[in-house]
């Protein structure tokens, strides 16, 4: 299995996941036009994805992914909350093959078996995974305001971990949001905040770890170096072990080989 981004934060959200000849995007926030040329990076065309995850039906997760998935004829997988508020994002006469799960359920998607997971966000029936290939387990977690203890049963053992570090506490309360949205970003069902999520990263089993992912940055309530610091002092690693999604570029292919 490998894993890569291509875009990453509040203008547009896309992971790959690749085992074998299944490939998956993990949502889709940016248009069809977008989504090839960034797909274009990594060597890869819409015509070679298996399917779609959705994770909440936010603009910056699904916005563009069901114009791609009809046009490609890409299936896609989400919560029912999640499909029962995506109805804007859907274009006229398209036929889209549709997959419901129950965010308890693990199911198969071809060679990956997908762990959903319910997550505390300001969503309809917000969603998380993992990603295992009999052999290694990526787990992906953004887009939650606060940690609960099913999210870290289900994130231990993880040989890779995309985590969620939106915003500095400081930077976000001293920053230019109004307040209503401050008071959003930074509630328990908003997003992870540099010290929650290595508060997070330390409550888990990280003795397999080989790639840890800082992603969802914010742009004016964070920086690189105080993501890449809270993460390395949790982990008690070297600062540039600490990979970070850029939203223009997302991040390389990663790999466990």
């Amino acid at each position: 299995m490998r894993f890569a981004s291509i875009g990453s934060g509040s203008a547009g959200n896309c992971m790959v996941i690749e085992q074998e000849s299944t490939r998956l995007l993990l949502d889709c926030g940016f248009s069809t036009k977008e989504v090839v040329t960034r797909l274009q990076r990594l060597a890869l065309t819409p015509e070679q994805i298996s399917g779609i995850l959705i994770t909440h039906e936010h603009d910056d997760h699904a916005k563009g992914a069901f114009k791609l998935a009809a046009k490609y004829d890409i299936p896609v997988w989400l919560s029912h909350g999640t499909h029962r508020m995506i109805e804007r994002y859907l274009p006229e006469r398209a036929h889209i093959r549709w997959n419901i799960i129950d965010s308890h359920t693990c199911f198969e998607i071809q060679d990956l078996q997908v762990t959903p997971y319910p997550v505390p966000h300001d969503a309809r029936e917000p969603t998380q995974f993992t990603f295992y290939d009999g052999q290694y387990k990526l787990g992906v977690l953004t887009d939650a305001g606060s940690s609960t203890y099913h999210i870290e049963q289900v994130l231990n053992g993880c040989d890779a971990l995309v985590l969620e570090c939106n915003h500095d506490l400081n930077m976000l309360e001293n920053g230019p949001y109004a307040w209503s949205l401050k008071k959003r970003v930074g509630s328990r069902l908003g997003h992870l905040d540099n010290a929650s999520a290595a508060q997070l990263l330390t409550r888990l089993d990280n003795t397999k770890l080989k790639h840890i992912i800082a992603a969802h940055l914010s742009a004016k309530n964070n920086t690189q170096d105080l993501a890449k610091a809270a993460l390395s002092n949790a982990l008690n690693c070297e600062v540039d072990w600490i990979g970070i999604a850029q939203q223009a570029s997302g991040f390389e292919w990663r790999s466990f080989s």
